[in-house]
Protein backbone atom coordinates (compact mmCIF):
# COMPACT_ATOMS: atom_id res chain seq x y z
CA UNK A 1 0.00 0.00 0.00
CA UNK A 2 1.28 3.63 -1.18
CA UNK A 3 1.30 6.72 0.69
CA UNK A 4 -1.69 8.98 0.21
CA UNK A 5 -0.60 11.93 -1.24
CA UNK A 6 -1.59 15.81 -1.74
CA UNK A 7 -0.59 17.98 -4.48
CA UNK A 8 -0.28 22.02 -3.84
CA UNK A 9 0.90 23.57 -7.25
CA UNK A 10 2.09 27.35 -8.14
CA UNK A 11 0.71 27.23 -12.00
CA UNK A 12 2.42 30.82 -12.03
CA UNK A 13 5.57 28.93 -12.81
CA UNK A 14 5.72 27.90 -17.03
CA UNK A 15 7.31 24.57 -15.90
CA UNK A 16 4.99 23.40 -12.95
CA UNK A 17 2.16 23.32 -15.31
CA UNK A 18 3.79 20.47 -17.72
CA UNK A 19 5.26 18.45 -14.81
CA UNK A 20 2.25 18.63 -12.65
CA UNK A 21 0.54 15.99 -15.22
CA UNK A 22 4.08 13.41 -14.38
CA UNK A 23 4.58 14.41 -10.74
CA UNK A 24 0.54 12.99 -10.63
CA UNK A 25 1.70 9.94 -12.46
CA UNK A 26 4.34 8.95 -10.56
CA UNK A 27 2.15 9.55 -7.39
CA UNK A 28 -0.69 7.33 -9.00
CA UNK A 29 2.03 4.76 -10.03
CA UNK A 30 3.21 4.09 -6.65
CA UNK A 31 0.45 5.63 -4.25
CA UNK A 32 -2.31 7.10 -4.24
CA UNK A 33 -3.33 10.83 -5.11
CA UNK A 34 -5.67 12.47 -2.23
CA UNK A 35 -6.42 15.77 -4.38
CA UNK A 36 -4.23 18.29 -6.22
CA UNK A 37 -4.88 22.00 -5.26
CA UNK A 38 -3.61 25.42 -6.92
CA UNK A 39 -0.97 27.05 -4.55
CA UNK A 40 -3.41 30.20 -4.58
CA UNK A 41 -6.89 28.19 -3.83
CA UNK A 42 -7.67 29.71 -0.28
CA UNK A 43 -9.92 26.80 0.10
CA UNK A 44 -7.56 24.10 1.57
CA UNK A 45 -8.67 21.02 3.47
CA UNK A 46 -6.66 17.94 4.23
CA UNK A 47 -7.72 14.33 4.98
CA UNK A 48 -6.57 12.86 8.01
CA UNK A 49 -5.78 9.77 5.85
CA UNK A 50 -3.11 12.45 3.90
CA UNK A 51 0.21 11.06 4.15
CA UNK A 52 2.37 13.90 2.34
CA UNK A 53 2.02 17.14 0.43
CA UNK A 54 3.77 17.87 -2.65
CA UNK A 55 4.79 21.08 -3.31
CA UNK A 56 5.24 21.95 -6.83
CA UNK A 57 6.98 25.78 -6.77
CA UNK A 58 10.14 26.63 -5.08
CA UNK A 59 11.08 28.09 -2.12
CA UNK A 60 8.81 30.49 -1.89
CA UNK A 61 6.10 28.32 -2.78
CA UNK A 62 7.42 26.24 -0.29
CA UNK A 63 7.21 29.01 2.77
CA UNK A 64 3.55 30.04 1.90
CA UNK A 65 2.45 26.56 1.75
CA UNK A 66 3.37 25.97 4.96
CA UNK A 67 2.35 28.57 6.74
CA UNK A 68 -1.00 27.15 5.25
CA UNK A 69 -1.08 24.15 5.89
CA UNK A 70 -0.09 24.55 9.47
CA UNK A 71 -2.94 27.44 10.01
CA UNK A 72 -5.43 24.86 8.40
CA UNK A 73 -4.42 21.65 10.76
CA UNK A 74 -5.66 21.33 14.37
CA UNK A 75 -3.43 20.70 17.52
CA UNK A 76 -4.62 17.69 17.59
CA UNK A 77 -2.44 15.70 14.62
CA UNK A 78 0.52 17.32 13.43
CA UNK A 79 0.33 18.26 9.34
CA UNK A 80 2.03 15.75 7.00
CA UNK A 81 6.04 16.47 5.76
CA UNK A 82 6.36 18.05 3.21
CA UNK A 83 8.18 17.86 -0.21
CA UNK A 84 9.03 19.88 -2.23
CA UNK A 85 9.89 20.20 -5.86
CA UNK A 86 11.73 22.66 -7.39
CA UNK A 87 11.20 25.11 -10.07
CA UNK A 88 12.80 28.22 -8.93
CA UNK A 89 16.45 29.57 -8.91
CA UNK A 90 17.82 27.96 -5.51
CA UNK A 91 16.01 25.17 -4.34
CA UNK A 92 17.14 25.41 -0.38
CA UNK A 93 14.04 24.31 0.91
CA UNK A 94 12.43 22.55 -2.10
CA UNK A 95 15.48 20.02 -2.11
CA UNK A 96 14.02 17.60 -5.10
CA UNK A 97 14.29 18.62 -8.76
CA UNK A 98 12.48 16.62 -11.43
CA UNK A 99 14.81 14.10 -12.22
CA UNK A 100 15.48 13.97 -7.90
CA UNK A 101 11.61 12.74 -8.05
CA UNK A 102 11.70 10.55 -10.67
CA UNK A 103 15.16 7.97 -9.26
CA UNK A 104 13.05 8.05 -6.36
CA UNK A 105 9.11 7.90 -6.84
CA UNK A 106 9.03 4.15 -5.78
CA UNK A 107 10.24 4.72 -2.36
CA UNK A 108 8.79 8.28 -1.74
CA UNK A 109 4.86 7.67 -2.35
CA UNK A 110 5.64 4.17 -1.89
CA UNK A 111 5.98 3.03 1.68
CA UNK A 112 9.70 3.05 1.81
CA UNK A 113 11.07 4.71 4.59
CA UNK A 114 11.11 8.29 4.41
CA UNK A 115 14.00 10.80 6.13
CA UNK A 116 12.44 13.80 7.33
CA UNK A 117 14.14 17.08 8.98
CA UNK A 118 12.46 19.26 11.01
CA UNK A 119 12.35 23.10 10.59
CA UNK A 120 11.88 25.41 13.45
CA UNK A 121 9.05 28.27 13.35
CA UNK A 122 8.81 31.85 14.20
CA UNK A 123 5.82 32.97 16.55
CA UNK A 124 5.26 36.57 15.78
CA UNK A 125 3.20 38.43 17.81
CA UNK A 126 2.15 42.58 17.94
CA UNK A 127 1.07 44.31 20.57
CA UNK A 128 -1.77 46.62 18.39
CA UNK A 129 -2.09 49.73 19.17
CA UNK A 130 -5.91 50.78 20.01
CA UNK A 131 -5.72 54.20 18.91
CA UNK A 132 -4.50 53.22 15.67
CA UNK A 133 -4.50 49.45 14.90
CA UNK A 134 -5.64 46.14 15.67
CA UNK A 135 -2.94 43.33 17.27
CA UNK A 136 -1.57 40.83 15.24
CA UNK A 137 0.15 37.38 15.40
CA UNK A 138 1.73 35.31 12.95
CA UNK A 139 4.43 32.72 11.93
CA UNK A 140 7.29 32.60 9.46
CA UNK A 141 9.65 29.93 8.67
CA UNK A 142 12.41 31.90 7.79
CA UNK A 143 12.44 35.62 9.24
CA UNK A 144 10.87 38.40 10.69
CA UNK A 145 11.90 41.38 9.14
CA UNK A 146 11.49 45.30 10.79
CA UNK A 147 11.98 47.62 7.31
CA UNK A 148 12.18 51.07 7.23
CA UNK A 149 9.68 51.71 4.79
CA UNK A 150 8.97 54.55 2.58
CA UNK A 151 9.76 57.52 2.82
CA UNK A 152 13.03 55.47 4.17
CA UNK A 153 14.26 57.19 6.93
CA UNK A 154 16.33 55.80 9.47
CA UNK A 155 14.27 53.95 12.04
CA UNK A 156 15.08 52.94 15.72
CA UNK A 157 14.24 50.07 17.20
CA UNK A 158 14.48 49.35 20.98
CA UNK A 159 15.54 45.82 21.55
CA UNK A 160 14.73 43.39 24.57
CA UNK A 161 15.91 39.50 25.02
CA UNK A 162 14.38 37.33 27.77
CA UNK A 163 13.82 41.14 29.43
CA UNK A 164 16.58 42.41 29.49
CA UNK A 165 17.57 45.89 28.02
CA UNK A 166 19.45 45.20 25.03
CA UNK A 167 20.55 47.85 22.34
CA UNK A 168 19.06 50.04 20.68
CA UNK A 169 19.18 49.92 16.76
CA UNK A 170 19.29 53.19 14.45
CA UNK A 171 19.27 52.11 10.65
CA UNK A 172 17.12 50.21 8.40
CA UNK A 173 15.24 47.86 10.07
CA UNK A 174 16.42 44.52 12.04
CA UNK A 175 15.73 41.07 10.55
CA UNK A 176 15.04 37.61 13.03
CA UNK A 177 15.75 34.92 11.24
CA UNK A 178 15.67 31.25 11.88
CA UNK A 179 18.18 28.24 10.98
CA UNK A 180 15.87 27.82 7.50
CA UNK A 181 16.35 31.70 7.15
CA UNK A 182 19.49 32.01 7.83
CA UNK A 183 20.79 31.37 4.73
CA UNK A 184 17.89 34.22 3.15
CA UNK A 185 17.86 38.07 3.57
CA UNK A 186 19.38 37.86 6.77
CA UNK A 187 23.29 36.07 4.83
CA UNK A 188 22.64 39.19 2.01
CA UNK A 189 22.66 41.44 5.00
CA UNK A 190 25.98 39.87 6.46
CA UNK A 191 24.06 37.93 9.27
CA UNK A 192 25.61 34.26 10.49
CA UNK A 193 24.81 30.98 8.42
CA UNK A 194 23.07 28.89 11.40
CA UNK A 195 23.22 25.21 10.61
CA UNK A 196 19.31 23.91 9.90
CA UNK A 197 19.45 21.36 13.00
CA UNK A 198 19.75 23.96 15.87
CA UNK A 199 17.53 25.79 17.80
CA UNK A 200 18.55 28.96 17.79
CA UNK A 201 17.44 32.62 15.81
CA UNK A 202 20.13 34.66 14.38
CA UNK A 203 19.41 38.99 15.10
CA UNK A 204 20.85 40.72 11.96
CA UNK A 205 20.79 44.67 11.95
CA UNK A 206 20.08 46.26 8.42
CA UNK A 207 22.72 48.96 7.41
CA UNK A 208 22.90 49.69 11.18
CA UNK A 209 24.17 53.30 12.07
CA UNK A 210 27.10 52.25 14.41
CA UNK A 211 29.57 50.02 13.43
CA UNK A 212 29.68 48.37 17.24
CA UNK A 213 26.09 46.90 16.58
CA UNK A 214 26.73 42.85 15.17
CA UNK A 215 24.63 39.93 14.46
CA UNK A 216 24.37 37.81 17.43
CA UNK A 217 22.92 34.27 18.00
CA UNK A 218 20.42 33.13 20.77
CA UNK A 219 19.10 30.10 21.92
CA UNK A 220 15.69 29.15 20.84
CA UNK A 221 14.17 29.61 24.47
CA UNK A 222 15.07 33.29 24.63
CA UNK A 223 11.83 35.64 23.64
CA UNK A 224 13.06 39.13 21.82
CA UNK A 225 10.99 42.06 22.43
CA UNK A 226 11.65 44.70 19.57
CA UNK A 227 9.60 48.43 20.46
CA UNK A 228 9.57 50.81 17.63
CA UNK A 229 10.56 53.73 18.91
CA UNK A 230 11.02 56.04 15.62
CA UNK A 231 9.85 54.93 12.04
CA UNK A 232 8.37 56.14 9.03
CA UNK A 233 4.66 56.44 9.37
CA UNK A 234 1.71 54.64 6.73
CA UNK A 235 -0.24 56.75 4.79
CA UNK A 236 -0.13 58.86 2.07
CA UNK A 237 2.24 59.09 -0.44
CA UNK A 238 4.53 57.12 2.68
CA UNK A 239 2.38 53.51 1.76
CA UNK A 240 2.89 51.45 4.48
CA UNK A 241 5.84 53.31 6.47
CA UNK A 242 7.79 50.72 8.53
CA UNK A 243 6.58 47.43 7.60
CA UNK A 244 6.93 44.37 10.04
CA UNK A 245 7.25 41.31 7.21
CA UNK A 246 7.41 37.67 7.33
CA UNK A 247 8.97 35.14 4.87
CA UNK A 248 9.10 38.10 2.88
CA UNK A 249 5.29 37.77 2.05
CA UNK A 250 3.29 39.18 4.65
CA UNK A 251 3.32 42.34 5.74
CA UNK A 252 1.84 44.82 8.46
CA UNK A 253 2.23 48.19 9.12
CA UNK A 254 3.68 49.26 11.80
CA UNK A 255 3.30 52.49 14.12
CA UNK A 256 5.49 54.30 16.98
CA UNK A 257 5.18 52.78 20.28
CA UNK A 258 4.27 49.05 18.98
CA UNK A 259 5.90 46.40 20.17
CA UNK A 260 6.44 43.40 18.64
CA UNK A 261 7.20 40.05 20.59
CA UNK A 262 9.55 36.89 18.48
CA UNK A 263 10.04 33.52 19.72
CA UNK A 264 10.03 29.95 19.04
CA UNK A 265 6.57 28.58 18.12
CA UNK A 266 5.66 25.34 19.93
CA UNK A 267 5.30 23.61 16.79
CA UNK A 268 7.42 22.76 13.63
CA UNK A 269 7.62 21.62 9.99
CA UNK A 270 8.63 18.24 8.56
CA UNK A 271 10.56 18.24 5.69
CA UNK A 272 11.25 15.31 3.17
CA UNK A 273 15.15 15.37 3.07
CA UNK A 274 16.28 14.62 -0.42
CA UNK A 275 19.02 11.68 0.59
CA UNK A 276 20.95 12.38 -2.59
CA UNK A 277 21.63 15.72 -1.09
CA UNK A 278 23.18 17.97 1.63
CA UNK A 279 22.54 21.35 3.63
CA UNK A 280 26.29 21.58 2.84
CA UNK A 281 26.80 20.70 -0.40
CA UNK A 282 24.16 23.03 -1.48
CA UNK A 283 25.93 25.98 0.42
CA UNK A 284 29.05 25.07 -1.85
CA UNK A 285 26.86 24.50 -5.48
CA UNK A 286 24.17 26.41 -5.07
CA UNK A 287 25.35 29.66 -3.54
CA UNK A 288 29.15 29.32 -3.92
CA UNK A 289 30.03 28.96 0.08
CA UNK A 290 33.85 29.45 0.62
CA UNK A 291 34.61 29.11 -2.95
CA UNK A 292 38.45 30.27 -3.70
CA UNK A 293 39.03 33.06 -5.43
CA UNK A 294 39.24 31.99 -9.29
CA UNK A 295 37.75 29.16 -9.22
CA UNK A 296 35.32 27.77 -11.06
CA UNK A 297 32.84 25.00 -9.93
Amino acid sequence: MGRSVLMLVNRSKPQVAAASDEVRSLITRFGSLAGELDADDSALTIDAAVDMIVVLGGDGTLLSQARRVLEVRSQKREPPPLLGVNFGKLGFLAEFDMDALRRQAAGLFGSGPLTLSERMLLRVDVNGDPAQSAGFSGIALNDCVITAGPPFGMVEIAMRIDGVEGPSLVGDGLIIATPAGSTAYNLSAGGPIVAPDLRALAVTPLAAHSLAFRPIVVGAQSRIELELVRGNPSGGQNGPGTTLVLDGQLQRSLAQGERVRVSAHDRAVRLVHNPESSYWKTLISKMHWALSPGRKE
